[in-house]
């Protein structure tokens, strides 16, 4: 057990498990729903519900079940996105995709039915937690996940796809901003207000860095495949200074949130990153190296795991900010 647990970790951490290692059926299915990058999702729900803990009357049993849902939505979207990108000629042995992490059908790990049968499996359940929480809250409660699926699935579903017009950008931002967190506020309140909206924007901006991030490690595939992601437009240097830029902008809008009374004294907790984030922004300053660092696991990515690891150490540190809020207030 200690060793599956280990083999767990890696995967979390890496999106890789070593050769190796054994692949138990936990391993096996959280590279399939490529559970590395779910935190993100567990981090904007937990926004959405801790931001509720001052409202009159939260609701932390529908906070948890709606949390539950984002999880299963999260995973069945990346699952959606390698099928699509499947099926689209887009994933390859060849393409970026393989070479960073296992795509679940090309490296044997889910036939192509079987993943079908997961996506049909997570939507039902999602389906199931959509009528008991509408039930509670109301339309309310449809309007955001059809909303989130809406996106989701176009973002590379035909016709919509999103990410070959240089929209998918722009719709993670809104899917992790407003439609998560303000969701979730919902759920848990049955109420809301705009400021909810105004406050989940910060972390929306950094989970979009993280898109960014990964489009410009992977624009010249995507170019030569006709995908016009958002960098893929604007051009190496334009996007990287335009993360840059963002990060600037995530501490700009909290310590504003923060002066205006919108958000508590103790989110400025999330400073904590900004020396990361100093780090980061001299990374994208530079190329990446020619070769990748001794143990690095995502290579030939470089720059989305320097916006990951920002987004997941001051979005940590946000979140923990709001649980002391909920203990202690604290507003200028």
């Amino acid at each position: 057990m200690a060793t599956a647990i280990q083999n767990w970790g890696e995967i979390l951490r890496t999106q890789n498990l070593g050769s190796e290692k054994e692949m138990d059926f936990v391993s096996r299915w959280l590279l399939i729903t490529r559970a590395s990058v779910i935190p993100m999702t567990i981090t904007s729900g937990a926004i959405g519900g801790f931001l509720a803990a001052s409202s009159p009357d939260p609701n932390w049993l529908y906070f948890a079940v709606a949390v539950f849902g984002l999880i299963l939505a999260h995973g069945a979207n990346n699952m959606i996105n390698d099928y699509f990108d499947l099926e689209g000629g887009v994933d390859s042995e060849e393409y970026v995709r393989t070479q960073y992490a296992p795509h679940p059908v090309l490296s044997g790990l889910v036939s192509k039915t079987g993943l079908l049968l997961a996506i049909a499996l997570f939507n039902v359940a999602d389906l199931g937690i959509l009528v008991y929480l509408t039930e509670a809250r109301g339309w309310g409660v449809a309007a955001f996940a059809l909303l989130g699926l809406f996106i989701s699935v176009g973002y590379v579903a035909p016709p919509i796809k999103l990410k070959h017009r240089g929209l998918g950008e722009p719709g993670v931002a809104i899917v992790w901003g407003p439609l998560m967190i303000g969701g979730t506020y919902f759920v848990t309140t049955g109420t809301l207000p705009p400021w909810v909206l105004v406050v989940s924007l910060p972390y929306a901006i950094l989970v979009t860095t993280v898109l960014i991030g990964k489009h410009v490690d992977k624009l010249a595939a995507d170019s030569a495949k006709g995908i016009h992601t958002l960098p893929v437009l604007l051009g190496r240097e334009r996007s990287l200074f335009l993360n840059q830029q963002l990060f600037v902008t995530y501490f700009v809008f909290v310590a504003s949130l923060v002066l205006v009374g919108s958000l508590g004294v103790w989110t400025l907790l999330t400073f904590v990153a900004v020396p990361r984030t100093i780090e980061t922004i001299r990374v994208y300053n530079q190329p990446p190296p020619a070769e990748p660092p001794a143990g690095y696991p995502l290579w030939p990515l470089w720059y989305v795991a320097w916006a990951f690891t920002v987004t997941r150490r001051a979005g940590g540190f946000f979140v923990l900010g709001l649980i002391l809020d909920a203990i202690y207030p604290l507003h200028l």
